[in-house]
């Protein structure tokens, strides 16, 4: 099967414990294009904002995509779960005949995309926006801002970093926001 894994964040630069299931490249914008924003804060990347899918507050922005090395969407997904280190439902899936994910826009569209492209499958992390359970306002530019502000030492290096080294076609609102940000410019 050809079985693609789709990325738009540190996926991208850091493969960790998918290194050995896929093969290499990536195809840079060879993914759909989907909602995202830099509304979910992530313990992993010690609290600062990470790219996640959307549909609310993001913008369409393309994926990238890369070639799994298993034979079964199940394996691929396994393979991605254990990378992202998150249960098996936070990561999607779709093929022609079978599909999960939170967001029934976002199944279609990859299924389309699978379809348009030969694939027969595809995989990827599906971990919703937290901004407001974490902390409890809702996301808007001028509270993302002030959220990161809050942050300090490794916390921010790692935010800015994180922020900084995704994929300049991540340009969400957020990321423009903050490239006219003297602060965060200043970092």
């Amino acid at each position: 099967m050809a079985i693609a894994i789709l990325g738009w964040g540190s996926l991208l630069w850091d493969l960790d414990d998918l290194a050995p299931h896929v093969r290499l490249p990536w195809h840079m914008q060879g993914g759909p294009t989907l909602p995202m924003e830099f509304s979910r804060i992530s313990p992993k990347r010690k609290m600062g904002l990470v790219v996640c899918l959307d549909p609310v507050d993001g913008t369409p922005c393309p994926t990238h995509a890369i070639a799994s090395s298993r034979a079964t969407l199940a394996e691929a997904r396994a393979d991605l779960a254990a990378r992202e280190r998150t249960p098996l439902d936070q990561i999607g899936y779709a093929s022609a005949t079978e599909c999960f994910g939170r967001l029934p826009e976002i199944v279609s569209q990859v299924q389309k995309w699978c379809a348009a492209t030969g694939h027969d499958g595809a995989v990827w992390t599906d971990l919703a926006p937290n901004f407001t359970d974490v902390t409890a306002q809702p996301f808007t530019l001028p509270a993302a801002i002030a959220y990161l502000q809050t942050l300090q030492g490794e916390n921010l290096a790692e935010a800015h970093r994180y922020i900084t080294s995704a994929p300049a076609l991540t340009s969400t609102n957020l990321r423009r926001a903050l490239a006219q940000d003297t602060w965060w410019q200043s970092l």
